[in-house]
């Protein structure tokens, strides 16, 4: 006879800002369907296409549930079970070995395939820091415009998500909420439905651009340009709110003789569009009072990312749209959470701390680091490597290279994995990690402002761990006694956020179990009456921080590294800039292995203007090779006027061992870093087009 059903409270753990309550039900010890929750009042009980089928993934066939090590070469994929004393041992031998020679010649790997804050960087960097391994810079998605924020408003704060739908006017900046935001697109749309304009600046017509009363496709990495263009209008018109920039901001002299330099002719010449079109959108966003900004991460994934960030945050600060809830910024909101990161991760652990900092090795730049012989600049030959929560194989850009660090066969590799994975493929010691469902994690947020916390719904599938789990598990088979490493998930939990905190007034740990979450407290605009977290204590357009490490202290506009304008020979050979925004149905390379999703993209596609395809005797429906120096990779063509003039945009991103060609868009893509931050430069790219 069948147990009734049970109900259980999870957080959706992606990379994603609308970070989700779920309502798990579990028959007979399996879950068999997740939803949101209707009584969380962001998740509103709507889930995302992608995150609804979790059950799916959780219970695939294809799930890693034994320890196993290798048997064939590097690559192939072929490995055998064994048991997790004999996982433990073998990794305990090879790292001690190494560790006691050249600890910086391990180096973790991890981002957010989990944006838990225990099974994310608790044990794990605890573990990294005892051993005085090198460090990871994690950077490959949004440390550009973290720095553009915190050099503007001293951390990553932003509005509220919920008062969008009091909007008059939104410019959804370099977003397609749509695929990858789906709360605050259900809050646009309610400010549409209430009379609201909605403004997409994008050089691609994505599916929330078709939905926006206005598209401007401005030609990939000039957003500053535009802003700074904007600014030069609202100056000139007298659009400002003076009584904000002398109260709370400043430099407005140093940031009015920047924007004189950026008259409309002059942005719109470098963006790809009409003068008047900015002159509009400034005069339109001037005058009204309730306007709002939604910024996301594809316009920083460029060399100039930082200074974007740092010239459109700038925006509602000279029109005091910070005054009215309803009006603002929002690029991060995970600055206004009282999280604990030095008890999570106990840096003081490292030897010789403060004063003697490991390596740092930027994640962006793996392939380098992986292929690197070591020197007296570089430090040791990289040795070992543990990779958790990602898949660098297939994210991390210029792939050739990776790939060709982790074929080595003196390279010692452990993955964590849920799956077989492209980096999977590649690991001496495959271990199989607990899902979202069966480990107990708390959560902040970066696009809304609640904490939260997750309780297993399950018992681990098959002998799946907890990451804290296995690292402690490595921990006790080296033979280290620091008792940081063996707390337990839930003191570990208990202790993730500063719990005195005014945010958090009257809250615990114990509260937060029992809640399932908690909203911070803060006012409905919180920065109406400045209270930015910047050393002045205001809105700064002119950074006395960036003048000290030698930088620009002003926002400009930066050309990227491949284009006309950075490199006008490289843009002779390859004249198409390329960008890979998330598929709707992909995030990052999670779900791609989920049938039902990867049937739903078909296969890799890649959008390109008529105008383009005539030129190159491409057919919608041919199939293309893309290439560069880097590398090349081959999709269907799908010619069409969503892709503007001289842009080719491929959504991913695909596993290549997916994909039918074993490649995917990172083939193409730079290990370059952006001005601020050390971020990955994804969408600063030229490659060329060709019909197969």
């Amino acid at each position: 006879m069948n147990a009734p059903a049970e109900f259980a409270r999870a957080v959706c753990p992606h990379d994603c800002p609308d970070t989700c309550a779920m309502r798990v039900t579990v028959e007979n010890g399996k879950a068999v369907r997740v939803t949101g929750d209707p009584d969380h009042p962001p998740t509103q009980g709507v889930l995302c296409t992608k995150v609804s089928r979790y059950a799916e993934r959780v219970h695939h066939p294809q799930r890693l549930t034994t320890p196993m090590k290798r048997v064939g070469r590097k690559g192939e994929g072929r490995f055998e079970p064994i048991s997790w004393d004999e996982a433990f041992r073998l990794a305990g031998e090879r790292l001690s070995e190494i560790a006691e020679r050249a600890p910086e010649a391990i180096v973790p790997y991890s981002y957010a395939g989990t944006m838990g804050l225990v099974q994310g960087d608790s044990i794990a960097q605890r573990f990294f820091h005892k051993l005085g391994a090198s460090q990871l810079e994690r950077t490959i998605c949004a440390a550009a415009g973290a720095a553009g924020l915190k050099y503007t408003y001293g951390a990553s704060l932003g509005m509220l998500t919920e008062f969008y739908e009091e909007s008059e006017l939104i410019l959804i900046w370099g977003s397609n909420p749509i695929a990858s935001n789906l709360h605050f697109w259900t809050r646009a749309q309610e400010a549409k439905r209430r009379g609201a304009r909605l403004v997409a600046i994008d050089p691609y017509r994505s599916l929330t651009a078709e939905k926006c009363h206005q598209h401007i496709a401005l030609k990939p990495g000039t957003d500053a340009a535009l802003a700074l263009g904007m600014m030069n209008v609202l100056i000139r018109e007298n659009l400002l709110d003076r009584e904000y920039i002398d109260a709370h901001t400043l430099g407005f002299d140093e940031l009015a003789g920047r924007a004189a330099t950026y008259p409309p002719a002059r942005a719109a010449q470098i963006c790809g569009i009409e003068e008047q079109v900015i002159v509009d959108l400034a005069l339109l966003y001037g005058r009204t009072r309730k306007a709002a900004i939604r910024l996301n991460y594809g316009m920083q994934r460029v060399r100039g990312g930082g200074n974007a960030v740092r010239a459109v945050a700038s925006l509602p600060s000279l029109t005091g749209a910070w005054r009215d809830r309803a009006g603002g910024l929002l690029l991060s909101s995970s600055g206004w959470t009282p999280a604990n990161s030095h008890a999570l991760e106990r840096p003081d652990l490292i030897p010789g701390w403060p004063h003697k900092q490991p390596r740092l090795i930027n994640m962006n730049a793996i392939g380098d680091a992986l292929t690197h012989p070591g020197d007296a600049q570089f430090g040791p030959k990289v040795e070992a490597i543990v990779v958790y929560n990602s898949n660098p194989v297939a994210v991390a850009p210029d792939s050739e290279k990776v790939a060709a660090g982790f074929a080595r066969d003196d390279l010692f590799t452990i993955v964590l994995e849920h799956f077989q994975t492209d980096t999977a493929d590649y690991a001496d010691l495959l271990l199989p990690a607990t899902t979202q469902l069966e480990h107990l994690d708390v959560h902040k947020s970066y696009g809304h402002t609640h904490v939260m916390v997750n309780l297993p719904a399950i018992a681990p599938v098959g002998d799946a761990r907890p990451n804290t789990e296995i690292f402690r598990g490595i921990a006790r088979a080296m033979g280290l006694e620091e008792p940081a490493l063996y707390e337990s998930d839930e003191t570990v939990a208990a202790g993730a956020f500063r719990w005195d905190d005014a945010t958090l007034k009257g809250s615990d740990w114990e509260s937060l179990k029992t809640a399932g979450w908690i909203k911070l407290n803060l006012p409905d605009a919180p920065l109406a009456d400045g209270a930015f977290r910047t050393p002045s204590g205001k809105c700064e357009f002119f950074s006395a921080r960036l003048a000290q490490q030698g930088l620009d202290p002003l926002p400009d506009y930066l050309p990227p590294y491949e284009s006309a304008d950075g490199a006008p020979e490289l843009a002779a050979r390859y004249p198409l800039a390329m960008i890979s925004p998330p598929s709707r149905n992909f995030l990052n390379s999670t779900f791609v292995n989920v049938e039902s999703l990867r049937s739903t993209e078909g296969e890799p596609h890649l959008d390109i203007h008529p105008s383009d395809a005539l030129r190159r005797d491409v057919h919608d429906g041919d199939l293309v090779r893309i290439f560069n120096d880097r590398g090349s990779m081959q999709a269907r063509a799908r010619v069409t006027e969503r892709a503007r003039e001289g842009l080719v945009v491929g959504l991913s991103i695909w596993w290549k061992k997916l994909a039918p060609d074993g490649r995917n868009a990172n083939q193409v893509t730079s290990q370059a870093l952006t001005d601020l931050g050390g971020s990955a430069t994804f969408y600063d790219c030229l490659v060329e087009v060709e019909r197969v």
